[in-house]
């Protein structure tokens, strides 16, 4: 029996054996407007063709100075895309916008309360900001190229306005998703040695306004007592004029942003010539240890690739209306929220609150008001969407094109839902697949050049180039349905370039497994390992089937399981803890946390409620266990490993398998009982 779960076990072989859903056609009104329906695309971005073959997204944007390198490979795996060249990301977000653009709306904001009136922030109002902030940054704040600020801001306009003045000073940014503790933030100031935190006073949330000012000063401590010293705390007013915080400012650090700008109005500010590989931001991302990773992402590699993708995958054209339903505090957001539809000149809408709230028609009237016609959202939004409102969609006089889904597979009985209601059978459908590192989109159908298939992610899309290996490193046959580890053969200018100051960790999770020769400098020895498995059918397309690593994928967002045990394990009663993924019907996965205590002790609902504290604490409520089970052991080898793939298989009401070769068989029977 394999280490991994029976539940991802099973999980495997039913997608392995899953009847393959019958094709759908993208609707002909699509296709005559459509960016991409040149067939020959493929040619071009061929395996043989690559790296140049990425020069047609790079010529998307404006460069100061062309390339010398498409890419270099001297230091493998540490690619640097168009090596000579200069550019920066604000000024082809903005300012190149502004001779044809600068009355039409950049920004829709929608408050989550409705009784707001929507703002609609231009292009020229866009320009207008950032600068205003790059100048309060540079010369308030005495920031310059090469430093990192830590963002830990929900999802207002200030968001990507205080990203773009960043990246327009080639300041590093770091934005910590909203709903994440003051403990994680502290964890990513430290990692990044941030000397300045960015946050806001309050955001509405589920209908209440929260206070979000209380987890900077938590954060700022916490970092403090891992040595680095947050020098300035700036603090947006979600309603300008207004403090919204009960936690009150703290004198000589704490500077209310709006009052601050004050001083900065009409100043413009040169957008930086940065080289193209110069970093642009870094993304945490949870990791299979206790510490999340810095995945540190380039400027002109990663602006090409996500505009080139934006355009191609997305069918982004500037006058489009284009509604991102993810937080700008994950991959999704900053690569299809903010950098690749602004690169294009799209309007792009950020939405405050939940999707369901006030009530699950919500998304519709909000798409109705503002005309959307791209939709792009997760699994997890839909299933809740669709079980809140089965029938909302049709109420509204909204009509899409297009429509994405990401972040997860999804159940081919979701997407028709997506398709037949929510799209009104009007739009295509492109069902994406990738990862925090990896920049952008790396399989998806072309909407305009393949056929739709409900369950499948499809193809590599132009210039990616998966490959399936076994666990003993041979290629799994391509087109034969069999399930392995799916790498990518090639680089590609989206992906990232190392883990923030742990460049030995990057070359070991992501290159080492399937590397052909540890001293070639030529990228066909170094394909990259992807960490998921998945399977390619006959006709070419994939079917990712979940992680094969200690990730928990909940509604999207990945959740190390260590980081979740260590959380626990800081309750003082608790011995020992294990997560296991379990099935969701909105979520997909949640976390189950097991947990035993030091011996001597009685379980309590105290005990139960503080390990669940400790999570949220540490990590957020995105990370709140669906159940915390007190065990009086945990099911081990007998030399004393933890068998987490039992527990999971308690967890998912499974069969546990062969429990004869366990230390403590009896347990399972026991931990079933206590489940039930």
């Amino acid at each position: 029996m394999s280490d991994r779960t029976t539940a991802e076990v099973s999980e495997a072989e039913i997608a392995v054996h899953w009847q393959e859903e019958n094709y759908v056609n993208q609707p002909e009104r699509f296709v005559a407007q459509a960016n991409l329906k040149d067939k020959t695309v493929f040619d071009r971005f061929s395996l043989d063709n690559v790296p140049d073959c990425f020069k047609e997204y790079a010529d998307l944007l404006h460069w100061y100075r062309p390339w010398d390198i498409t890419l270099d490979t001297s230091n493998p795996p540490f690619w640097r895309w168009f090596v000579g060249g200069r550019i920066n990301a604000s000024y082809n977000c903005v300012d190149r916008h502004l001779a044809k653009y600068k009355n039409k709306t950049a920004i829709h904001f929608v408050p989550e309360p409705e009784h707001e009136a929507i703002q609609h922030v231009t292009y020229q109002e866009l320009y207008v900001r950032v600068n205003e902030v790059a100048a309060l940054l540079r010369d308030g704040c005495g920031l310059k190229t090469g430093d990192r600020v830590t963002l830990h801001m929900p999802m207002v306009p200030e968001l990507p306005i205080t990203m773009l003045a960043c990246a327009r000073l080639g300041v590093i940014h770091s934005q910590v998703f909203s709903g994440f503790s003051g403990k994680a933030t502290a964890d990513r100031i430290v990692d990044s040695e941030s000397r300045l935190l960015i946050t806001m006073d309050a955001y509405c949330r589920g209908g209440q306004l929260l206070d979000h000012k209380e987890k900077a000063d938590v954060a700022v401590s916490e970092a403090l007592k891992e040595g680095v010293k947050v020098e300035k705390v700036l603090v947006w007013q979600r309603y300008p004029g207004r403090y919204s915080s009960k936690t009150p400012l703290v004198g000589g650090r704490d500077f209310v942003m709006n009052e601050m700008l004050s001083a900065y109005r009409r100043l413009r500010v040169d957008p930086v010539e940065m080289r193209a590989e110069d970093p642009l931001f870094l993304m945490y991302t949870s990791g299979t240890t206790g510490r999340p990773k810095g995945c540190q992402h380039s400027t002109g590699g990663y602006l090409s690739y996500v505009a080139g993708t934006s355009k191609y995958i997305q069918d982004i054209h500037p006058e489009d209306v284009y509604w991102c339903m993810a937080d700008i505090g994950w991959i999704t957001g900053h690569s299809y929220i903010v950098y690749g539809p602004l690169a294009l000149a799209a309007s792009s809408v950020v939405y405050e609150g939940l999707p369901t709230y006030p009530d699950a028609g919500r998304p519709w009237r909000i798409a109705e008001e503002l005309d959307v016609n791209i939709f792009h959202t997760s699994p997890t939004a839909i299933r809740a969407l669709r079980r809140a409102g089965p029938d909302e969609p049709l109420k509204y006089n909204h009509h899409f094109k297009h429509m994405t889904t990401v972040g997860e597979p999804i159940e081919p009985a979701v997407w028709k839902w997506y398709h037949e209601v929510v799209g009104k059978g009007e739009a295509v459908i492109v069902d994406t697949w990738w990862q925090t590192e990896n920049g952008g989109f790396l399989c998806s159908t072309v909407p305009a050049l393949h056929l739709m298939k409900p369950g499948s992610a499809g193809p590599g899309v132009p210039g990616i180039h998966p490959i399936i290996y076994d666990e003993a490193g041979a290629e799994i046959p391509p087109r034969s349905g069999r399930a392995g580890n799916i790498c990518i053969q090639n680089p590609w200018p989206g992906s990232f370039q190392t883990i923030w100051k742990d460049p030995d960790r990057f070359v070991q999770q992501y290159y080492a497994r399937y590397c052909k020769d540890r001293t070639s400098r030529d990228w066909r020895d170094w394909p990259y390992m992807a960490g998921d498995g998945a399977l390619q059918a006959a006709d070419g397309y994939y079917r990712i089937l979940g992680r094969i690593d200690d990730v928990i994928n909940v509604a999207g967002h990945r959740l190390g399981t260590k980081e979740i045990e260590s959380a626990s394990l800081l309750v003082e009663e608790i011995a020992e803890a294990a997560v296991v993924p379990a099935r969701d019907e909105i979520k997909g996965k949640v976390p189950d946390l097991y947990v035993s205590l030091k011996p001597g002790l009685a379980p309590s609902e105290d005990i139960r409620k503080r390990v669940e504290d400790s999570v949220i604490r540490e990590i957020g409520a995105i990370a709140r266990p669906r159940r915390v089970v007190i065990v009086p052991d945990m099911p081990k080898t007998r030399s004393g490993k933890i068998m987490r793939r039992v527990l999971g298989a308690i967890s998912n009401n499974e069969d546990a398998g062969d429990i004869s070769t366990l230390a403590n068989p009896e347990i399972v029977d026991e931990i079933r009982k206590m489940k039930s």
